[in-house]
């Protein structure tokens, strides 16, 4: 039995604030169970349903200390089986005690410091070694520098390999050296700049990067994009340095979550084969119930998202009164910074019967517009690997993208003479490019609909559900387990 262990600071459906939970959520259970024993730690936050709270077994206790600063830590091991997985949560209420998981970059420095201290320090009580502990983002980032300096004398640690999953790399987790040596209790000649130094700070997601056997980031394209300036983050030349040791391998979505035929939010359930008609059922259910002009004709555009610049807000600023015509509608849902927030009121103000501002974050709404919009815009700066495009597909709705990381690797754009594509795409980070990607695609819309249809159809028969990833993570595994 191979053993492997996920360590995350969130993870549906305890705790989640992005599409990292979503990741940690769904690819565990997508292992075979008779070849692989695949667990979860997280933080206990405070913030977990009660209804999975309540039901935590508590395993056992001790106190830790991870550094000058903090000599002795309380350490809690809870335990809970869920959907035939193992979790784990670290219990400390002075850092996880809150309801959201992350507050100052200082305090989060500390608490994950600490997390990744623990995970480490609980294996042998759980009397779990895994073969290998795969490492999601800066939060965990301190876990494959804990493994090969302080851990590195204990026979129980010995074997145990890494990876590295960067799931965004504008976060990185940088404080300065004096409080994270202080903090973490790691050796003055680990802050060097080929190994934790950065910026004459300390960054913890480098600390990973440089310590772990290997490093995936969650699509082909974003894992060639972070070598280069524009989108490395200060960490290009090492990630290029690390480039026969990385690997992007693009996330899937849970089906089961995600199902048209079965999803409850809709208006109307429906499949490939009754698209037509589901769709037709649900816009007309969100027209009515968003205040729009409910109207079979109308091109109904979707956004949902974090409303800030990585989105590609600032060229939907400049292109919005060009995109909002009498035959276009726009559903916005999302939170964020507020000038955006304001921008999106303004149009829904300004065009009433056009324009719906949901600035808010609502499960159940998100899935009605899945459903009900005939397209899907993502004109984002930089996406690691993008899940909205992949649930749109699904629901048959067409993604309108800029070609950037996990939005190029899943999005074809059309090709109408050879009848070939799912969407459409545009290259530069330009505004005017975006008008004319959308008006090109309106244009197809209403005059070709044989051809949208075939372009819905092909995006519907798309898998990319976790089983597709979940192959290319065991060969990764296999590789570095090496059986």
């Amino acid at each position: 039995m191979k053993k492997i262990l996920f360590a995350a600071s969130e993870c549906v459906p305890f705790m989640k604030t992005g599409g990292l939970a979503d990741v940690v959520g769904a690819l565990p259970k997508e292992f075979d169970k008779n070849e692989w024993d695949v667990r979860v730690v997280m933080p206990n936050y405070r913030g977990i349903p009660d209804k999975f709270r309540n039901n935590f077994e508590y395993i056992t206790h001790f106190y830790m200390g991870t550094g000058p600063y903090v000599p002795n830590a309380h350490v809690g091991i809870m335990k809970y089986e869920y959907s035939g997985i193992t979790y784990y949560f670290i219990d400390n209420l002075d850092y996880f005690g809150a309801e959201k998981p992350y507050a100052d970059t200082r305090t989060d420095v500390e608490k994950y410091i600490f997390f990744c201290k623990a995970v480490l320090s609980i294996l042998p009580v759980i009397d779990f070694k895994p073969d290998l502990i795969h490492c999601h983002d800066w939060q965990t980032g301190f876990i494959p520098v804990y493994l090969k300096t302080e851990f590195a004398a204990n026979p129980f640690f010995w074997g145990i390999k890494t990876i590295m999953t960067i799931h965004n790399l504008r976060f990185q987790g940088v404080w300065d050296i004096k409080t994270i040596r202080g903090l973490s209790g790691l050796p003055g000649d680990l802050f060097t700049p080929d190994k934790l130094e950065y910026k004459k700070d300390a960054n913890m997601l480098k600390g990973g990067l440089v310590y772990a056997d290997y490093i995936t980031t969650v699509s082909e394209t974003y894992a060639r994009e972070i070598q280069t300036e524009f989108y490395g983050e200060g960490l290009e030349g090492l990630l290029r340095a690390r480039d026969q040791s990385t690997f992007g391998i693009v996330n899937g979505i849970d089906y089961a979550l995600y199902d048209p035929a079965t999803d409850r939010s809709l208006f109307k359930n429906y499949d490939i084969k009754t698209h037509k008609e589901g769709k037709a059922a649900n816009k007309a259910g969100l027209q009515e119930m968003l205040g729009l002009e409910v109207n079979p004709d109308r091109y109904m555009i979707g956004l949902i998202s974090r409303l800030t610049d990585q989105k590609g807000l600032d060229l939907i600023q400049y292109a919005m009164e060009r995109l909002v015509d009498e035959f276009t509608q726009i559903v916005v849902i999302g939170t964020g910074e507020a000038r955006y927030e304001d921008m999106f009121r303004h149009y829904a103000w300004k065009y009433p019967g056009n324009v719906s501002a949901n600035i808010l974050y609502s499960d159940d709404l998100a899935h009605k517009l899945y459903a009900a919009a005939d397209a899907f815009l993502m004109p984002s700066l930089f996406e690691p690997c993008g899940l909205t495009q992949i649930i749109a597909f699904h629901y048959g709705t067409v993604p309108i993208v800029r070609e950037t990381g996990g939005l190029k690797d899943t999005v074809e754009p059309l090709n109408e003479f050879e009848d070939r594509g799912d969407g459409f795409s545009f290259a530069n980070y330009n505004g005017d490019e975006l008008i004319n990607t959308v008006n090109y695609s309106k244009k197809i819309f209403f005059e070709q609909p044989e051809l949208w249809d075939n372009i819905v159809l092909r995006g519907m028969e798309k898998d990319l559900s976790w089983s597709v990833s979940k192959v290319k993570y065991e060969e990764l595994y296999n590789t570095l387990i090496g059986r």
